[in-house]
């Protein structure tokens, strides 16, 4: 029975495409934690979110790890590495490396470190001709998850996510439903019961022609890729001047989600 939460990593993590009703996001971890939280009794669960999006491996590991090992939770979640990935240059099995230093230092703390594989982006505009590079480093991660004993949340195999109703607007973060539906595998992941099938089949959409397919690309472009690559160039990021959300009682996140069901 894990009575003890903390999730670390970057905009994954701290729900970005997720919105609560006052703005602040919800995602994956914070629905994960209701579900644990739902197994024990009232006021015995503690729950820390220390993500920040855009968060590097590095600063992930400065920030966030002391922190986490401080806490020494029954269970951590481990999602970093991804923006590493993701930058032109980047050695998967540099980066796969200096998780691994993490995952250990983690596991020595914690009493379970559960790690995240990188989604399949064959489906991400921006992000598919990446696809090689994130299966290599998945392949490192699933490795150090056998080294420590890891439960792995793993992405990849999410054939749910596929559909372009698990993401949001900007194609780089989830939904609320995508998020849903990765908490629930997560919470297979660590062998709970959960209240859903992750895989569970969306409704039909009707069909799109090439106008609104091509109307679309170019309202995401403008909105969303010129600005991310603006940011690039001038060596910002997203996560700049954002503070992690920090403890949360599952009453709270459960309000946050009621509010905008």
């Amino acid at each position: 029975m894990i009575g003890s939460y903390v999730a670390v990593g970057d905009s994954f993590t701290e729900g970005v495409g997720d919105p609560g009703p006052d703005g602040r996001f919800v995602g994956w971890a914070d629905r994960l934690a209701v579900l644990l939280a739902d197994r024990r009794p009232e006021g015995d669960f503690t729950y820390t979110n220390l993500a920040v999006r855009g968060k590097l491996l590095d600063q992930i590991v400065a920030d966030q790890v002391p922190r986490a090992i401080e806490l020494a939770p029954d269970l951590v979640s481990f999602c970093a590495g991804g923006n590493d990935i993701i930058r032109p240059g980047t050695d998967p099995d540099e980066v796969a490396e200096r998780f691994e230093r993490a995952v250990a230092a983690l596991s020595a703390a914690a009493g379970t470190v559960m790690v995240t594989t990188g989604f399949d982006t064959r489906g991400v505009p921006l992000l598919k001709h990446l696809r090689g590079k994130i299966a290599t480093y998945n392949g490192h991660v699933r490795a150090i998850a056998d080294r420590y004993g890891c439960p792995v949340l793993d992405l990849w195999s999410l054939r749910s996510v596929q559909d372009r109703r698990a993401w949001d607007t900007d194609r780089l973060h989830l939904s609320p439903e995508g998020h849903t539906r990765v908490a629930l595998r997560a919470g297979q992941a660590l062998g709970l019961p959960v209240p859903a099938d992750p895989e569970q089949p969306w409704p039909p959409l009707p069909p799109r022609g090439t106008f609104d397919v091509r109307r679309d690309d170019v309202q995401w472009a403008r909105e969303y890729l010129v600005p991310w690559i603006g940011r690039r160039l001038r060596g910002q990021s997203s996560g700049d001047h954002v503070t992690p959300k920090g403890t949360l009682s599952p009453e709270d996140i459960r309000t946050r989600i009621a509010a905008v069901a």
